[in-house]
């Protein structure tokens, strides 16, 4: 396994989207991924996408653990907030409404800051696993969110535009002096 090089905003890689993955058991699929856990967890993240390591493949990994989740969830929107370690291969997305939510979100790609970002609440995706079989799972609150954060990476997306107000965009160091000055988003 490799810690691998995380492109930042700004890198062609993460403009384009990426392209289908053919064989999903295939050795060097498997390989990226270990490579992509690996680097994952060294930055401290709750996801990445193959075109953050450079490789333009539709190949997504993701953990939603409680602790990562903004604080003051009620149960509707913790559901499911502790998703296991989660390997996804050509991934779907399908909103269960058009309920959405703003919430923060940072990104390894765009280090340093963080930006109100509104999304589906209630989703369901598809896709498959490592092992090629088929996957879906419903997903709410920060489930949800980490999941559609990290598929949007393969449209070369980056949560930036997803914002609404750039004027919700700031330094992770302010986080928290935004929410002592009780503004709301």
């Amino acid at each position: 396994m490799t810690i691998r090089k995380i492109a930042r905003m700004g890198h062609p890689i993460l403009k384009l989207p990426a392209e289908p993955v053919k064989d999903p058991g295939a050795p060097e699929i498997r390989a990226l991924v270990e490579d992509m856990i690996e680097t994952m967890i060294d930055a401290n993240g709750a996801g990445l996408a193959a075109p953050q390591v450079h490789e333009g493949l539709r190949v997504v990994i993701f953990q939603a653990p409680g602790a990562r989740a903004e604080g003051g969830l009620d149960e509707e929107e913790a559901f499911d907030h502790t998703a296991p370690l989660t390997v996804l291969i050509n991934p779907e997305i399908e909103p269960q409404s058009d309920e959405m939510e703003e919430g923060w979100e940072g990104c390894l790609s765009v280090p340093g800051l963080r930006g109100l970002v509104p999304r589906y609440t209630d989703i369901v995706y598809k896709g498959v696993g490592l092992d090629g079989k088929p996957m879906e799972r419903r997903a709410k609150g920060f489930h949800a969110r980490v999941v559609q954060h990290e598929c949007d990476h393969l449209d070369g997306i980056l949560y930036p535009q997803r914002m609404s107000d750039l004027g919700k965009l700031i330094f992770e160091s302010e986080v928290r002096h935004w929410l002592a000055s009780g503004r709301k988003p």
